[in-house]
C-alpha cells in the first residue's frame, strides 16, 4: 500500500514540476521583454539586434510545448497567464510605438506563428481578439518595411476564418471593441465563444481592420506579398456562410475600397494615350501585377497595365464571391466607376474620347463575371428589347457611340468599332438583340403580296433607281439573279439558294477586271474557310444558352403593317460599308470585320438578311447584299474613268503584302477599298459555306 502511495506522489510531482518550470520561465522571458524598455538606454538599437526576437521565440516554444502535454481543448497555465495578463494587447502597444526600430515586424511575426501553431481557438478570447484588431489597426500606418510579416498575419486570419466563418463579423467589428462598445454577439468573457451569424449588421467602419488590411497589401511593390493579399481576398469573398458574406458586403469597406481604387488607376492613366497601343496590348491578369509594364513601349503603359489588372482582380473577385457580395460589388462598380467616371468622359464631345473609347474597349475584354458583364452591357446600350423606330428616344450613351463609329475623325470611329466588335465577343444575349435582332424579328425587310404589303418606306439614297436597273446588278452572276419573274411554286419571299449558289453569289460580286487576288497567286476564298469555322463555332458556343430559333419566324405570325427600320447601328454599318471606296484601309477592315462577326451569328433572322443574296426585300429597304451590289456599280464606273486602272490595282495590293515599297499615286485610297471589298466578299462566302442554310420553313 506504501508503495503505491509513493508512486502515486511521485507520479503527480513529475507532472507538476514541469508545468510549475514552464510557467516560471515563460513569465521570466516576458518580464525580459518588458524590462528592456525600463532598463534599456540606447534607443539606436533596433529590435532584431536586442533580445526581444529570442525572447518571442521563447515564449511560443513554451506555449507549443505545453499544449502537448495537455489535452486538446484545455488552456494550460501559460496560456492562462497569457490571456489574463493581456500579453497580446500589451505586444499591440509595443508594435504601435515601433519602439525599438522594428518591433513591429516581430510583433506581426509572433501572432502570425502563435495563431498558427496553437491548436486552441484563440480567436474565441476577447483579449486576443482585441489585439487582433488593434494590430490591424496599425495596416492604416503602414510603414511599408512590414508588408511581408503584415501579410503573413492576414493570412494566417484568413486560413482561421476560412476553419471558422463565424469569426469574420468579430474581425471586423473594428473600434467598437477596442473603444469598449460592445456590439451585439460580442463574447462577454474571456471564455465565451462567438455566438454564430452575429454582428453581420453593422455599419462600414472607416478605421481599418482585415479588408483594408488587405487591400492596402493588394498595392504592394512586392509581388508576392500582392499576390497573397489577392489570394485571402478571394478567399474571404467566397467563404459560403450567408451571415459572413453580409459581414463583408454590409459591414465593411470592401465594395468601397475596391471601387476606389480602381477609379484612381483609371484616373492615373494619360488620358492622351493612343488608342491604336491600348487595344494593342494583351489581355492583363491580376496574378501577374505590373510585369511586362514597365519597358516603355508607350508612355502611360505602366499605369494602364495597373488599371486592367486591378479591373481583372475585381472581375475574378465577382466570379468566385457569394452572391450578396457579388452583387454589392458590381453595384458599387456601376455607380462610382461606370456612371460616375466613365460616362462623363464618353459623353464629351472631344478628340479625347478616342483614347476613353480605348480603354473602355480594354475593359470590355477583361470582363468574364457575368453579373459585372450584364451590368456594363446594360450600362452602355440600355435595357431597350423593342424594335426601333427613327423617332425613338434613344438611350445617350448608346446613341453617342454608334454615331461615333460614323465620326468625322477616323481615330475616333476606328475605336468605336473596336468597342461594339469587343461587346458582340462577349457572351451576353442582349448585346446582339439590343443593336441588331429586335430589329428583325418581324422580318419586315421582306417583300410581301399586295394584300399583306405593309406601307412603302422610302430611302432617299435609292435616287428612284431599282436595284434591278441598276448595269451592274447582274454582272457576273446567275443570268436568274435578282430576277423576280415567274417565280417557281416552291419559292418563297425569303428567296433562299442552295449553299453553293449564296457562295456562288458573293464570289461573283466583285466583276474579274477589279479582282486581283487571283493575279498574286493567292488562295480563293477557301482561305478564310478555317478563320471564319472558328468564328461561327465560337458564336454557336456563346449563344447556345441563348435560346435563339432555328429558323426564321414564319411570316404569317409577323405584322404586315410594320414599316422596316434597320436600327441606328446596321444603319451606320451599311452607311460605313457604301463609302467603302472613299474611306481609309484601316477603318474599312474595321467595318468588314464587325460585319463579319455579326454575320457568324447563327440566329436565322440575321443569316437570312446578311447573308441570303436572293432575299425579295420590300420597297425601300436594303440588306448587306444589296449594298454591295452598289458599291460595285460606283467601282466599275469609277475605274473606267482611271487609266491603267487594273495596273495601279495591282501594284497596291503587292503595297498591301509588303511585296514592294510603298510608293505615292493616285487614287490610292480606291484601290485599296477595292482590294478590301473583294476580300470581304471572299469572307462572307466563306462564312455562308460554314453555316450553310438556315433550317425549317421560311
Amino acid at each position: 500500500m506504501l508503495s503505491r502511495l509513493g508512486a502515486l506522489l511521485q507520479q503527480a510531482v513529475e507532472t507538476r514540476e514541469p508545468s510549475v518550470d514552464l510557467l516560471e520561465a515563460f513569465i521570466e522571458h516576458w518580464r525580459g521583454i518588458t524590462g528592456y524598455y525600463l532598463e534599456t538606454t540606447d534607443e539606436s538599437v533596433p529590435a532584431r539586434q536586442t533580445d526581444i526576437p529570442w525572447r518571442l521565440r521563447q515564449l511560443l516554444d513554451i506555449l507549443v510545448h505545453e499544449q502537448r502535454q495537455r489535452p486538446p481543448g484545455d488552456a494550460g497555465p501559460c496560456l492562462e497567464f497569457l490571456l489574463r495578463h493581456k500579453v497580446l494587447e500589451t505586444l499591440g502597444t509595443l508594435g504601435k510605438a515601433e519602439y525599438p526600430a522594428g518591433m513591429r515586424q516581430q510583433v506581426l511575426l509572433f501572432f502570425s506563428r502563435l495563431l498558427g501553431q496553437l491548436q486552441q481557438p484563440l480567436l474565441h478570447y476577447l483579449s486576443v481578439l482585441r489585439a487582433v484588431q488593434k494590430l490591424l489597426q496599425l495596416s492604416g500606418d503602414r510603414l511599408g518595411s512590414e508588408d511581408k510579416e503584415e501579410a503573413q498575419f492576414a493570412a494566417v486570419l484568413c486560413s482561421k476564418i476560412q476553419q471558422d466563418p463565424g469569426l469574420l463579423p468579430h474581425i471586423l467589428q473594428g473600434k467598437s471593441i477596442l473603444n469598449g462598445r460592445r456590439a451585439p454577439g460580442s463574447p462577454r468573457d474571456e471564455g465565451l465563444e462567438h455566438p454564430p451569424g452575429s454582428a453581420a449588421s453593422s455599419p462600414p467602419r472607416r478605421d481599418s481592420d482585415l479588408v483594408t488590411c488587405l487591400v492596402g497589401l493588394c498595392s504592394s511593390k512586392k509581388s508576392r506579398v500582392a499576390l497573397k493579399a489577392r489570394e485571402n481576398l478571394l478567399l474571404l469573398a467566397g467563404l459560403s456562410q450567408e451571415a459572413a458574406a453580409t459581414s463583408l458586403a454590409r459591414g465593411s469597406a470592401l465594395c468601397q475600397l475596391l471601387t476606389g481604387h480602381l477609379c484612381d488607376l483609371y484616373s492615373a492613366v494619360p488620358a492622351g494615350t493612343d488608342p491604336a497601343d491600348v487595344l494593342a496590348m494583351d489581355k492583363a491578369s491580376w496574378r501577374s501585377q505590373g510585369d511586362g509594364a514597365g519597358d516603355g513601349s508607350f508612355p502611360g503603359k505602366e499605369s494602364l497595365a495597373e488599371f486592367l489588372s486591378w479591373l481583372d482582380f475585381v472581375d475574378e473577385l465577382v466570379m468566385g464571391a457569394h452572391p450578396l457580395v457579388a452583387d454589392a460589388i458590381t453595384e458599387a462598380v456601376e455607380e462610382k466607376f461606370f456612371q460616375g467616371i466613365l460616362q462623363p468622359q464618353l459623353l464629351q464631345m472631344s478628340e479625347l474620347a478616342a483614347g476613353a473609347t480605348a480603354v473602355l474597349t480594354g475593359a470590355v475584354r477583361q470582363l468574364r463575371a457575368p453579373a459585372l458583364l450584364h451590368r456594363l452591357v446594360l450600362f452602355l446600350l440600355g435595357p431597350q428589347r423593342h424594335p426601333e423606330t427613327p423617332g425613338d428616344t434613344p438611350h445617350p450613351l448608346r446613341a453617342q457611340l454608334i454615331e461615333r463609329c460614323d465620326h468625322l475623325c477616323d481615330e475616333i470611329s476606328l475605336a468605336s468599332l473596336r468597342l461594339f466588335e469587343e461587346l458582340l465577343r462577349k457572351p451576353h444575349e442582349h448585346v446582339a438583340h439590343n443593336l441588331v435582332l429586335r430589329n428583325l424579328e418581324a422580318r419586315a425587310y421582306l417583300q410581301r403580296g399586295p394584300e399583306e404589303r405593309g406601307p412603302p418606306e422610302t430611302d432617299p439614297e435609292e435616287d428612284g433607281l431599282d436595284l434591278e436597273e441598276d448595269p451592274y446588278f447582274t454582272d457576273g452572276f446567275p443570268d436568274n439573279f435578282g430576277s423576280s419573274k415567274n417565280p417557281s411554286p416552291a419559292s418563297t419571299p425569303s428567296g433562299k439558294g442552295q449553299v453553293s449558289e449564296v457562295v456562288s453569289s458573293f464570289l461573283c460580286l466583285v466583276p474579274e477586271e477589279a479582282k486581283t487576288s487571283s493575279c498574286m497567286e493567292e488562295g480563293g476564298y477557301d482561305t478564310y474557310v478555317h478563320d471564319a469555322l472558328a468564328m461561327v463555332q465560337a458564336c454557336r458556343a456563346s449563344s447556345a444558352p441563348w435560346g435563339w430559333p432555328l429558323s426564321p419566324r414564319p411570316l404569317d405570325s409577323c405584322h404586315p403593317g410594320v414599316a422596316f427600320y434597320e436600327g441606328h447601328f446596321l444603319k451606320v454599318l451599311f452607311d460605313r460599308m457604301s463609302r467603302i471606296l472613299d474611306q481609309p484601309y484601316s477603318l474599312n477592315l474595321q467595318v468588314t470585320s464587325v460585319l463579319s462577326h455579326l454575320a457568324a451569328f447563327p440566329h436565322p433572322h440575321l443569316h437570312e438578311y446578311l447573308l441570303d443574296p436572293y432575299l425579295n426585300l420590300a420597297p425601300g429597304c436594303r440588306s448587306l447584299f444589296s449594298v454591295l451590289v452598289r458599291v460595285i456599280g460606283d467601282l466599275m464606273q469609277r475605274l473606267q474613268r482611271v487609266p491603267h486602272a487594273r495596273a495601279k490595282l495591282l501594284l497596291v495590293r503587292q503595297q498591301l503584302l509588303g511585296l514592294v515599297p510603298g510608293e505615292q499615286m493616285d487614287h490610292t485610297v480606291l484601290f485599296k477599298g477595292v482590294v478590301v471589298l473583294e476580300e470581304f466578299c471572299k469572307e462572307l462566302a466563306a462564312i455562308a459555306l460554314v453555316k450553310g442554310p438556315p433550317e425549317g420553313p421560311p
